[in-house]
């Protein structure tokens, strides 16, 4: 095991590592920008070392800062955590380089599940099925055009180096096929530094569904079940649950093995998530791979009682899984809300500002992972997450019954700062919603100025 990990992010996320890791009895330490200088993940970690001024390029990106920390402190491992540099198979070669492990996959294999056409031809080669479209990248509009027109509209173009919902346009039109690839195309390479783009038919209404998966590094791999991602924003989600309400026993069973068949043929190691889009029908594609844990994770943790990031973290020190497929039992319902400092009622506009009060629910099966404390502030530097509001009950209706009580519960105020919670409690006491059939047009259906 290792002595001392290096968490190689911020906010909730890099708490919920300083957690795991000292229920394991290792050693942390913290990062830190001067805009995070009294964060709680600096204060929990047994060291914290800053590296540069708030801006993330400047600081949480800089990998020679990041790595000059773990050297400095004698860190034995890295844990990137999301987002950031979780999935920069350049910085893996360097924690290498710098005999530093790198909690996740090996270079090799998030260089081929992150480029999003490379994984779609891989998952080809498994037998996984695919919406119709391009596994290889669209270089002219001529060949995007000649796609478009084959499989039909709607299309969606999509950043073959994408994620986090950037770089993908839905077209519905001929006429806005140019437009689209060329915007597409733009945003991929100012955010991804990577133009290509692929094609694939576009389903109005379908469920966003994703499989955990967990492999070590002895043959071993496992899932854990699907959660549900189908209220989105912008391809961004909002809420995630687990199990499904669309998903039965038997196509749970077909979506976790189809899951373990892509991760173990490019031989994935560590925590990892399969996504694919689900139809009314049972029919299910596959979307793209993360290599990375999850912001949704804790629904997963939540119904199965696994600690996915200590399972991480053992797997990259070479141990095996401590649990096999068959001890894998999903129990009750979980749903987790993203509540972030972002004004509903002006298209989602992020409010950075003092917490001036800060009151998260508690009771039984409630759970608030969040880097927050009263007074602490919201920079505007980074992504606007507050805190992830996780409850689990015996089934569905309990937990969405819990869900509302907690949002109830959830205060935060003061310093212009606006949140999401108001959009979640509407959320959840919609008929659609209660009902389970939600597909990722709810939004569009339901625009959040009606529902708020």
């Amino acid at each position: 095991m290792f002595d001392k990990v290096l968490i190689a992010n911020r906010g909730e996320i890099a708490v919920r590592i300083v957690r795991a890791c000292r229920e394991l009895g290792i050693a942390t330490v913290a990062v830190y920008s001067d805009a995070d200088e009294d964060s709680l993940a600096v204060s929990l970690a047994d060291e914290a070392v800053r590296i540069g001024p708030a801006p993330a390029t400047a600081s949480y990106l800089n990998i020679p800062n990041v790595i000059g920390a773990a050297l400095k402190t004698g860190a034995d491992a890295v844990h990137p955590g999301y987002g950031l540099l979780s999935e920069d198979p350049y910085f893996a070669e360097i924690c290498a380089d710098h005999d530093l492990t790198f909690i996740g996959p090996s270079p090799s294999v998030m260089e081929a599940v992150g480029d999003k056409a490379v994984a779609r031809q891989a998952m080809t080669t498994a037998g996984l099925s695919l919406l119709p479209g391009t596994v290889d990248p669209v270089h002219t509009f001529d060949e995007a055009n000649d796609v478009a027109e084959e499989i039909g509209y709607p299309v969606v173009i999509k950043a073959s180096a994408g994620g986090g919902g950037r770089g993908i346009t839905v077209v519905r039109r001929p006429d806005d096929l140019r437009e689209a690839y060329r915007r597409t195309r733009a945003t991929a390479q100012a955010v991804f530094r990577n133009r290509d783009v692929y094609l694939e038919r576009y389903l109005d209404r379908a469920r966003h569904v994703e499989v955990q998966v967990l492999a070590d590094a002895h043959g071993d791999a496992v899932h854990l079940g699907e959660r549900d991602c189908s209220v989105q924003r912008r391809h961004q989600k909002l809420v995630e649950e687990a199990p499904s309400p669309g998903v039965s026993p038997q196509l749970r069973d077909e979506l976790g093995k189809a899951a373990l068949t892509g991760a173990t043929g490019v031989g994935y190691r560590g925590a990892g998530t399969m996504e694919f889009l689900l139809d009314d029908d049972g029919h299910f594609w596959f979307m793209e791979m993360n290599a990375r844990v999850q912001v949704e994770h804790p629904v997963t943790e939540m119904v199965t009682g696994v600690d996915i990031i200590a399972e991480q973290i053992r797997v990259a020190a070479g141990q095996p899984l401590s649990f096999t497929q068959d001890d894998v039992a999903l129990d009750g319902h979980a749903v987790e809300f993203r509540i972030n400092a972002e004004d509903p009622a002006r298209d989602f506009a992020p409010t950075p500002g003092r917490l001036d009060v800060f009151h998260p629910p508690g009771g039984p099966w409630t759970r608030v992972d969040t880097a927050c404390r009263q007074g602490d502030r919201i920079p505007p530097h980074y992504d606007s997450m507050i805190a992830k509001l996780v409850v689990w009950g015996p089934d569905r209706a309990a937990a969405l019954d819990r869900a509302g009580r907690a949002l109830d519960e959830f205060v935060i105020a003061g310093g212009g700062v606006h949140t999401t919670t108001g959009f979640h409690r509407a959320v959840v006491d919609h008929p659609e919603f209660r009902s389970g059939d939600v597909r990722t047009d709810f939004l569009t259906r339901h625009p959040p100025e009606e529902l708020t």
